[in-house]
């Protein structure tokens, strides 16, 4: 997703914005910034970079998680967190995080860090950063990034991770899985 959106989308300049591809910065194995690429550079060479999930809760305990969109590049059709997406070059985890819940699902609210997940595999090789947020107001959900959404009970998440946990995209398996570890005294959150 491009920052252009906010630039008059009539000007010559704003088309050449929003046609351009997002830009990611490239990090070492310690997270510092050593390039900025583009993300399909990024991810053909499969380079290190940064991504931001956000868990968004109701008052009740029941957490949201979204169907990826078909057309996702990676892992469409799956479920996964509440919002997500790339961290773009020279932005903040949590500016970024913001940035995605209100794209993805209309959504302004504070924001709180519990969690990061090193560059790996299972993250695609995105240092992930995971925000908690509280919401019980209305969606606006983005249907060209999500096809359906669900509140759940993390204990209903657990099942069925457990007895499907394909249907499920492996950073959000492991995302929810530190989560669930380190909140161990929350029965439902």
């Amino acid at each position: 997703m491009t920052r252009a959106s906010s630039r008059d989308k009539s000007s010559p300049e704003s088309s050449k914005l929003s046609a351009a591809e997002e830009l990611f910065d490239v990090v070492d194995e310690h997270d510092r910034v050593i390039d900025v690429l583009s993300r399909s550079e990024v991810h053909r060479r499969g380079l290190r970079h940064r991504a931001v999930h956000i868990f968004l809760f109701r008052s009740s305990g029941e957490m949201l998680i979204h169907l990826r969109h078909v057309d996702k590049e990676e892992f469409p059709s799956v479920w996964t967190s509440s919002a997500s997406g790339h961290v773009s070059a020279g932005e903040f985890y949590k500016v970024s995080a913001e940035r995605e819940l209100f794209e993805e699902l209309g959504v302004h609210t504070r924001l709180k860090k519990v969690g990061r997940i090193a560059a790996c595999p299972d993250t695609s090789n995105e240092f992930t950063e995971l925000f908690v947020a509280d919401c019980d107001g209305a969606l606006q959900v983005d249907e060209t990034e999500i096809s359906a959404v669900r509140w759940l009970p993390t204990s209903a998440i657990r099942t069925e991770l457990a007895e499907r946990p394909k249907q499920f995209s492996p950073a959000f398996r492991l995302l929810f899985a530190e989560y669930m570890a380190s909140h161990h005294d929350m029965s439902d959150r």
